[in-house]
């Protein structure tokens, strides 16, 4: 009896160091994660990062919006999961443009926990035992033709 109970005991304590929840914070480039997969971006609505601003102005704007995005990181390289979580989330907040009526997306930043984080080289991605996820907000308008 003594040994099944140190065995259970053992068992629990490597269980819960399993299941220790780690909360890796990584900033990776956003022409990477673009340039990977062009394929998923939607050509008629242009992408502006932090405060990089569009050649046209803006005509009008429709507010701003936020995707909150996570995807399976389980078995997978930082990199390969917050790309693709970065992707879904921008493709969700160009999904949002099209619905709203404009054309491009502008001041899209990082938005984790609600703390903004402008950059127009590189998002923010946390990355979890089993979980990445991203956090984006950017302002759908009609650019002038």
């Amino acid at each position: 009896m003594k040994n099944y109970i140190f065995s259970l005991v053992i068992f629990t304590l490597l269980l819960s160091l399993n299941l220790e929840a780690k909360d890796n914070v990584h900033f990776f480039p956003i022409d990477s994660a673009l340039t990977q997969h062009s394929a998923l971006v939607n050509p008629n609505i242009e992408l502006y990062f932090a405060t990089t601003l569009p050649p046209e102005k803006v005509a009008r704007d429709f507010g701003t919006f936020t995707s909150n995005k996570t995807t399976n990181a389980r078995r997978k390289p930082p990199i390969q999961s917050c790309n693709w979580v970065f992707m879904s989330a921008i493709i969700s907040l160009q999904q949002r443009a099209v619905t709203e009526g404009g054309d491009a997306l502008v001041n899209i930043h990082s938005y984790y926990n609600k703390i903004e984080k402008f950059d127009e080289e590189v998002y923010e991605c946390h990355d979890g035992k089993n979980v990445s996820r991203v956090v984006l907000r950017g302002t759908v308008v009609k650019l002038e033709e």
